[in-house]
């Protein structure tokens, strides 16, 4: 079995007046074969963290660590056999239509990135692949929708299987590293800030914008 692990950075707000709406939102995804190095990553990580520093469940969170912790993360990344894809928006030229349809267009641009995964055959359509992503929503109903319809998608399309699974950082470990990639692709495009990125940027496959 192989691992996708997917989440994303930013928000998809569309109220530029307001203070804490960005302008980009990225998803990305994590393909990795076996999850145990990632999760060694970042129990190690966490380790070394100054005991006051330390949360509950040993949780890293991107946005919150400081430089030293974010380095030392995404540094023992880049020396494991694993390989990132992302995929990039400018708010302002996402049509109108979606603006009130937040979820459903969540669902169409996680469909886009797993289908160039697929198409590029970074992953096989002959074994199981479980995607694991970072729960984003409470709503049960909105959660299963999200999953039946990828489900649906990567079986007619790419004649594959895959296993959906919508877990937090601190019931999948291995989402934290997830955290760390994504918010570093984050930093680039909203705060023209290239250094985190730079660590990580021999992994990424394929880094493309939806809208032009």
């Amino acid at each position: 079995m192989s691992y996708i692990f997917l989440d994303e950075s930013g928000d998809l707000g569309f109220n530029f007046k307001k203070r804490k709406t960005s302008e980009f939102f990225i998803i990305t995804c994590l393909f990795i074969k076996d999850k145990r190095p990632l999760e060694k990553i970042i129990k190690k990580t966490h380790s070394e963290l100054k005991k006051k520093y330390k949360r509950r469940f040993g949780v890293l969170h991107s946005f919150k660590e400081k430089p030293i912790t974010r380095r030392r993360l995404l540094k023992r990344l880049r020396e494991k056999e694993c390989v990132v894809m992302t995929i990039y928006l400018n708010k302002k030229k996402v049509y109108t239509k979606f603006h009130d349809q937040k979820q459903v267009f969540y669902n169409y641009v996680v469909n886009i990135l797993l289908d160039r995964i697929y198409s590029k055959k970074l992953v096989s359509t002959k074994g199981l692949i479980k995607l694991i992503a970072s729960r984003r929503e409470t709503n049960k109903f909105l959660n299963d929708n999200f999953k039946r319809y990828l489900n649906q998608q990567v079986k007619n399309i790419h004649r594959a299987k895959i296993e959906i699974e919508i877990k937090t950082p601190s019931g999948e470990k291995s989402l934290q590293a997830v955290d760390f990639i994504s918010w570093a692709i984050f930093r680039k495009y909203e705060h023209k800030d290239s250094s985190y990125y730079n660590l990580i940027k021999n992994k990424i496959a394929e880094e493309n914008p939806l809208f032009r």
